[in-house]
């Protein structure tokens, strides 16, 4: 029997292209979704044996609480990352979530096809030249963020001075600053513009 895949991309031209590639290799595309909540619905009533899920799904949930919600279902589909975003800390977060793994969206035809079978099989799957990628990512020391500090540096990001931050989080300024300096410190930066650039670098925004 082929193997079952649900694609889940926000962008149906991306969906139109991958079914094209997917179905003249002898898999069946049993469903489509646009976002992870309609991902989770088709899975329960589809059963896919592979779901190719990309990283940013537009409002709602991301491709890594996707993937996570689809791993715990019962009789689990395995989980391919197809994405443009080449963003270490993301990837290691999906794979963590229990992805298969991740491609990037420019690679062959023939590796999509590839990844798709290794995935049905239980393996893992990586862009090319991905291992070393991601083996290093997990050795590098992770940075991570209260969810007060989540909060802050997405205000700070918006460009927002400490008064407007403490103003829209109902917190008081010094605990602001504290927030701001706690950011500075935890990311390696000097600035509160460098903390935002280094928070989406790094996938934390």
């Amino acid at each position: 029997m082929a193997t079952r895949i649900l694609l889940v991309d926000d962008h149906p031209i991306v969906r139109a292209g991958l079914r094209a590639i997917i179905e003249t290799r002898g898999f069946a595309v049993v469903g489509e979704a646009s976002t992870g909540e309609e991902a989770l619905e088709m899975a329960s009533e589809l059963h896919p044996d592979v779901v190719l899920c990309d990283l940013r799904l537009g409002d709602g949930m991301d491709g890594v609480d996707t993937t996570a919600a689809l791993r715990r279902m019962p009789d689990a589909p395995a989980v391919v990352i197809l994405t443009t975003f080449d963003h270490d800390a993301q990837i290691i977060r999906a794979i963590e979530a229990g992805a298969a793994g991740y491609l990037l969206k420019d690679v062959d035809n023939d590796t999509i096809v590839a990844a798709i079978t290794d995935a049905a099989a239980g393996a893992m799957v990586l862009t090319p030249g991905g291992d070393a990628r991601v083996i290093a990512a997990l050795r590098a020391p992770r940075v991570t963020l209260t969810d007060r500090e989540r909060e802050v540096l997405l205000v700070v990001d918006e460009g927002a001075g400490n008064k407007q931050i403490a103003a829209r989080l109902f917190i008081s300024e010094s605990t602001v600053k504290t927030h701001v300096v706690h950011l500075l410190e935890k990311l390696g930066v000097a600035s509160r513009a460098a903390a935002a650039s280094e928070a989406r670098r790094l996938g934390l925004l």
